[in-house]
């Protein structure tokens, strides 16, 4: 089956659009280049079970409010730690009482991040990229940004319910399948309904783009690439025609389609590393133009681009197509003949 959008009608801020019986769409704005992150609403008897909840941003808030007026929460399924789908997690409980249902993995990180505990912080990501070539102005950038994390993640709830991968979830009427994912976060959570053909993606298969899959400072050896791959693949099990409820991007069917994109996506990308090195060596910075092919400007598109090249070479590197060459500090990699 080609992949195929299926609703092109997005919902106005404030409102919820039914996709799926007893499923809701709400969209929230986003300060990004990527403007905004889908949250979905599931019918939970009286009330609803909301996965997501946005960043924290006056806009978001008026949003909820004018959602909540009609949708109480029974609880908050969260996919993973990122700011646009944890940051209004603590304010959404206080405001309705709904607790936070999250993995372990994802909630740790989150305290990890938001407390810049260890390698978790911004110093020492700055370290990482600047190991990894980029510029003493560009690292001076990503620290004078400081603590963004915490700025869209003001807080975290004290407390939460911790989900696993395969338990199976009653939510109203239907349960759904925690199916876990790797190398977008540490333990992102989809969720699955066999019995209306759902999948809730967050980030894991979006349609138009490839999720950021970054290397990070306190993982160095760490293969992130490999794992989204993999965890990808597990998408395939599921059936063609499963509606795919992305967090960016409209919904859409074709998930086995999907799949095999994203993994020619990144093949291709390798390919164009590997050509760019072949009796070079190059470092991360350095192949930052070769990998977008676009112009990265600020401080919050270089921390995913470096991230993200980190990741691609460190892919290469372990699959023995290239080698890492360290000189005067800089970690640099080189296409093995």
């Amino acid at each position: 089956m080609q992949l195929h959008i299926t609703h092109d009608t997005l919902p106005a801020p404030g409102t919820a659009l039914e996709v799926a019986p007893g499923v809701r769409w709400l969209r929230m704005p986003l300060p990004f280049a990527l403007d905004h992150i889908n949250l979905w609403l599931i019918a939970d008897g009286a009330a609803w079970t909301a996965v997501d909840t946005g960043i924290a941003l006056d806009a978001v808030k008026d949003a909820w409010r004018a959602v909540l007026a009609d949708h109480p929460l029974s609880r908050q399924i969260v996919t993973h730690f990122h700011p646009d789908h944890l940051g209004l997690a603590a304010w959404l409980e206080q405001k309705t009482g709904a607790p936070l249902w999250i993995t372990q993995g994802e909630y740790a990180t989150a305290q990890l991040v938001k407390h810049q505990i260890a390698n978790y912080g911004t110093p020492a990501m700055a370290v990482f990229f600047g190991n990894h070539g980029l510029g003493a102005e560009a690292v001076a950038a990503l620290e004078k940004r400081g603590n963004a994390y915490g700025r869209g993640v003001p807080a975290l709830p004290d407390t939460f319910r911790r989900i696993f991968d395969g338990e199976d979830i009653a939510i109203g009427a239907h349960t759904w399948r925690v199916i876990p994912g790797f190398g977008h976060s540490a333990e992102h959570a989809s969720l699955y309904c066999a019995e209306l053909g759902v999948l809730i993606a967050g980030d894991m298969l979006l349609p138009r783009i490839s999720t950021n899959v970054s290397a990070f400072a306190a993982v160095p050896a760490a293969n992130p690439l490999a794992l989204f791959l993999a965890s990808i693949d597990r998408f395939t099990a599921l059936p063609e025609d499963t509606l795919v409820l992305p967090s960016h991007g409209k919904p859409f069917r074709g998930i086995h389609e999907r799949v095999a994109q994203l993994h020619a996506h990144h093949r291709e990308r390798c390919d164009v590393l590997c050509a760019a090195c072949v009796g070079k060596p190059q470092s991360a910075c350095d192949l930052m133009p070769v990998l977008f092919e676009r112009d990265i400007t600020d401080p919050h598109q270089t921390m995913f681009a470096m991230g993200e090249a980190i990741a691609h070479l460190i892919y290469l590197e372990q699959a023995h197509a290239m080698a890492r060459v360290v000189a005067n500090g800089t970690i640099r990699f080189v296409t093995i003949p």
